[in-house]
């Protein structure tokens, strides 16, 4: 087993250089811009972005979320001000619906447009954060500080349980590879060795109950990240990583 302090210090230290990145990639993860650029004939940086991610997540999850995503880096930072578990069963209708209607969107422009759309990665991405572009400055804080009041008004990642549009492409992505019975990366579990100590449930940077979430010999819950804090701070090692269930192993 890989040492407790080595894999998530590595894991922070990527979240902390991914934040403070932020100014320069926040272009590449804007929802916005895909949809600027549907209106011009331009496949944006951000649209090849989250295609990725959703092709991505088929076999490696949602490790963007854990190691390098910026508004990920910001919520865990906050964490130790607002602890409180967030994540509520009848409020998960919240991320699906405004994805849909930001999808439905895009996808209306592009039906409509009628233009021959052409990829531009680089489009509207030049300046960054810079006072040549001070619009960019107002998008900036503006995420800042909702990933911000979310964390303290909320909770624990309260930002990527209920608003982040970037994690439906990956949602979507693992129930494709559950859907088609295909391998990928995901924490699988020996439930039989475990002594209650609720470590697990402890160290969650998703607030999960991943104590609940083990019985079947793999954490299913679309919202775990595949951080491997729950692993690394098992002191049974009933938790794993793997591409396949225990059960399919056998």
């Amino acid at each position: 087993m890989i040492n407790v302090k080595t894999r998530q210090r590595i894991r922070s230290g990527l979240l902390i250089i991914s934040l403070l990145l932020f100014p320069i990639t926040m272009w590449y993860m804007s929802p916005y811009l895909i949809i600027m650029g549907a209106t011009e004939g331009v496949i944006s940086g951000s649209a090849v972005l989250f295609v990725l991610l959703f092709l991505g997540s088929i076999f490696g999850g949602r490790v963007f979320c854990s190691y390098l995503c910026p508004m990920g880096g910001l919520a865990e930072c906050l964490s130790p001000i607002n602890s409180k578990t967030v994540i509520k069963k009848k409020s998960v209708w919240i991320k699906p619906v405004l994805w849909s209607i930001w999808m439905g969107s895009i996808i209306t422009i592009f039906s409509i447009s009628g233009k021959e759309y052409k990829m531009d990665p680089l489009y509207q991405t030049f300046h960054g954060i810079s006072i040549a572009n001070p619009y960019g400055y107002i998008v900036y804080y503006g995420v800042i500080v909702l990933v911000l009041l979310a964390s303290l008004l909320i909770g624990k990642r309260a930002f990527c349980h209920y608003f982040c549009w970037m994690s439906m492409f990956m949602i979507l992505g693992i129930k494709m590879r559950r859907l088609l019975h295909m391998p990928g990366l995901r924490i699988v579990s020996e439930p039989q060795k475990c002594i209650g100590c609720l470590q697990c449930d402890k160290h969650c940077p998703m607030g999960l109950s991943v104590s609940k979430l083990f019985s079947e010999g793999e954490i299913k819950e679309n919202e775990c990240i595949q951080c491997g804090a729950c692993v690394d701070h098992c002191p049974n090692e009933v938790l794993h990583y793997g591409m396949r269930t225990m059960r399919e192993k056998v």
